[in-house]
């Protein structure tokens, strides 16, 4: 259940950070991509920094801040690829 749980956190991060990070999106579905794998990098950068969520709105917050950091990286690499 932690795994649909995790899943279901990451596309909705994915979907707020697409809503935020404006000219950096790939559209719903890549940021719902994003999102799940910003999940991961957000988990990431959370425990790096010594933060740690208890609760699923805390789990949402680091997904999102995760996702958001992924969509700015991946859209400055897509600009200087173009």
């Amino acid at each position: 259940m932690n795994f649909v749980w995790f899943i279901l956190i990451g596309l909705l991060a994915g979907f707020l950070a697409g809503a935020v990070v404006k000219g950096h999106g790939f559209g719903l579905l890549g940021n719902l991509i994003v999102g799940v794998v910003g999940a991961v990098l957000g988990g990431f950068l959370f425990s790096a920094l010594g933060l740690v969520s208890t609760s699923l709105i805390g789990d949402l917050i680091s997904a999102f801040v995760g996702a958001v950091v992924l969509l700015i990286i991946v859209g400055f690499i897509k600009k200087k690829g173009a």
